[in-house]
């Protein structure tokens, strides 16, 4: 008996380490799933089946294809036909650390400068929602919107009945979800509205799911555009918790933005690429007029900001890299928000440096947990950043979920994509970088308030915590490239 345990143990082993080092991956990744499948010899290989395999290729090429290059091709010629909206001389004018970040985007993300646009900083889940069920009912050509999450609950039926009406008013309505992240929300619930005429699917999931075997590549992008006119994007989702209907989280604190100008073409094309990538036999036009209406030669406003996407279709890490040059390149304060807090080794790296090179460094983080295991590890993480003198604040006034970060005078971001491996290697992510002092300090009032709703962490606070509690935030951390 013992021989024949031997004998499993060994061939686990083997295929542990065969089936990990199929495909690449970065160090901690791989030692992560080595890890999972030699000590759960069964439960590791069906996890891993489900949530350890690459982005399959004929997905990768969906969102490599043509469409892309169709759309940056329409975009040009409407940015060309309204005067002034973007151009290099714009560039060459914001200040030298602002025109690296911009630098580095166009290379790694294609991402052009959107100039002149209007952005209102939304702060609040009744704010937000005013706005967006506004927006929805002015709309006369088109709705798009993504989210991960599109709860069937109160707001979810609040929103599905705007979009129904304005199907049944001959708009084209299309809803793009995430069928892990919207969990209990199924095809019937968009019923009406197809049969309105608009349209619903869910992202990336195909009919023999159990077979194709994509559970982790998750959407987690928030992006709604009106008309080729009016964008969102942000932390918010739908569904009544985003609104602070739930007992279990309280109060809900999320930041997204409101957008109108030229940035709204490129949400636009990232919203047209998901879809086209996600529902192969009915696509849509990418290139339709109604889609990228004609900018008007009256500037929307006077923000510069990129629109950058990063996910599994790419090994570059876009946003990733955007935060880490962000904090590189701050001289006096980098204030982050984030719900997760599980960085890799080039991001802590970057704190560690900012921060013993005497710049302000602080981040908050919930006081409570949605996930546990992540939970935990962000708890971990916390307690090693606070030792290079980062203040770690624990948000006590419901559940933070605001994914921001703001960099001296004029830089800061504002997303989908929390500060952890999930968002850097296999989430579909967004996220605006922000080039215009008004809107950093707008983000920095808000952070400064919600310090006043926070508690300030110290290294003695994470000492007197329990053996037990240490031992499983630890735990959690040997898990957190995987989580």
């Amino acid at each position: 008996m013992a021989d024949l345990w031997t004998i499993i143990v060994t061939l686990n082993t083997i295929l542990a380490v065969l089936t990990v080092f199929r495909e690449p991956r970065d160090i901690a990744a791989t030692w992560a799933w080595i890890l999972l499948l030699i000590f759960l010899p069964v439960f590791g290989f069906v996890l891993y089946s489900f949530a350890g395999r690459k982005l399959p290729a004929k997905r990768l090429f969906a969102f490599q294809g043509q469409d892309a290059s169709a759309i940056d091709q329409k975009i040009q010629q409407r940015i060309k036909a309204a005067p002034g909206s973007t151009n290099n001389e714009r560039v060459a004018e914001l200040p030298r650390s602002a025109r690296s970040l911009v630098t580095m985007f166009q290379r790694i993300n294609q991402t052009p400068l959107a100039s002149n646009n209007e952005v209102q900083v939304l702060t609040s889940g009744r704010d937000f929602f005013e706005r967006l069920k506004r927006s929805l009912r002015q709309a006369e050509e088109s709705i798009n919107l993504e989210f991960y999450t599109f709860y069937s609950d109160d707001l979810g039926h609040e929103i599905l009945d705007l979009l129904v009406e304005r199907a049944q008013a001959g708009v084209e309505v299309h809803v793009l979800y995430d069928s892990l992240g919207s969990a209990g929300t199924t095809a019937r619930f968009f019923a009406p509205l197809r049969a309105a005429g608009g349209h619903a699917a869910p992202f990336l999931k195909r009919r023999f799911n159990l077979i194709n075997f994509q559970l982790n590549f998750r959407d987690h992008r928030k992006i709604v555009v009106v008309d080729g006119r009016v964008g969102y994007v942000g932390g918010f989702n739908i569904g009544d918790q985003y609104l602070g209907r739930k007992k279990k989280f309280g109060h809900w604190r999320d930041t997204h933005l409101k957008i109108q100008g030229s940035a709204v073409y490129d949400l636009q094309e990232h919203f047209l690429l998901d879809w086209n990538a996600s529902v192969l036999k009915a696509p849509m036009d990418v290139t339709a007029d109604r889609y990228f209406p004609a900018l008007s030669d009256q500037p929307a406003g006077r923000t510069d900001l990129q629109i950058v996407t990063s996910g599994p279709d790419s090994d570059d890490e876009q946003i990733k890299m955007g935060y880490i040059r962000l904090i590189q390149l701050a001289k006096k304060r980098c204030w982050i928000q984030t719900p997760y807090l599980i960085p890799d080794d080039s991001t802590i790296d970057a704190l560690r440096i900012a921060a013993n090179s005497g710049v302000d460094v602080r981040i908050m983080v919930p006081c409570m947990p949605d996930h546990m295991f992540v939970y935990r590890a962000t708890q971990y993480f916390a307690s090693q950043l606070v030792k290079d003198g980062i203040k770690i604040y624990y948000y006590q006034n419901g559940f933070l979920h605001a994914k921001t970060m703001v960099v001296d005078d004029q830089l800061a971001s504002v997303g989908s994509a929390n500060f952890d491996f999930r968002s850097f290697k296999l989430n579909f992510e967004v996220n605006a970088f922000l080039y215009d002092q008004s809107v950093t300090e707008q983000l920095a009032a808000t952070y400064e308030k919600d310090i006043e709703q926070s508690s300030l962490q110290s290294e003695e606070s994470f000492r007197r915590q329990s053996r037990w509690l240490r031992f499983k935030q630890v735990a959690s951390r040997l898990l957190a490239p995987i989580l």
